[in-house]
């Protein structure tokens, strides 16, 4: 059920309001350069206490996604403290990603070793055996990239892990973990879905 345009398009909408979602979303992606840039055009004040911490994040996050995994668990441990010993899941994914490069890199014998040594603890619990089991299984292929979970391997899935390290260390600094423009969506989603509830209801009725 869309709603009338002509309910809504009176409605004023402040340039503070828009600025604010445009520095959340280049805050949020660690856009300095960009960031600095629409600070000086829009007369917005600079947020200088998110500038340094948003440059540690985006370190992180590049080492997260340019096969340097350990780096960044380093890096993560070193500026966000026990965020990793908190976030299993995170801390699991993050190890995988550079088992995963032990393998496209066809040192299997270091990436068995590997996994013995840091992923196979997560084994005893139950939600964690059969992620290892996945990644275990490319171990089993000549060419991992051709695999069932080949997946495991591909940009997709780094880009999946980059971004939930950038969030979770964005909570743990209590800042927002979604920008802006992701809750507005969201919430419009939501407005939507129950709107059409409502109107089925009634049609129903």
């Amino acid at each position: 059920m869309d709603v009338d345009p002509r309910h809504y398009e009176q409605i004023a909408i402040k340039d503070s309001d828009i600025h604010n979602i445009v520095l959340s979303y280049l805050v949020h992606n660690c856009y300095g350069e960009t960031l600095e840039s629409f600070v000086a055009c829009s007369g917005m004040p600079e947020p200088a206490d998110f500038i340094e911490d948003m440059e540690k994040r985006k370190g992180i996050v590049r080492c997260a996604l340019e096969g340097n995994a350990l780096k960044a668990v380093e890096l993560t441990e070193r500026v966000a403290g026990d965020l990793l010993e908190n976030n299993k899941d995170l801390h699991f994914d993050l190890l995988s990603l550079h088992f995963a490069d032990l393998v496209c890199a066809k040192k299997c014998t270091e990436a068995l070793e590997f996994a013995q040594k840091k992923l196979t603890p997560f084994g005893k619990e139950k939600k964690y055996v059969e992620k290892l089991e996945d990644f275990m299984a490319l171990l089993a292929y000549e060419e991992p990239e051709k695999s069932p979970v080949f997946h495991l391997l591909g940009l997709e899935y780094r880009q999946h892990v980059a971004d939930k390290l950038n969030r979770a260390i964005l909570a743990h600094t209590n800042l927002p973990s979604y920008t802006a423009i992701e809750r507005l969506i969201q919430q419009t989603t939501v407005v939507r879905q129950s709107l059409n509830q409502d109107h089925g209801k009634y049609m129903i009725s």
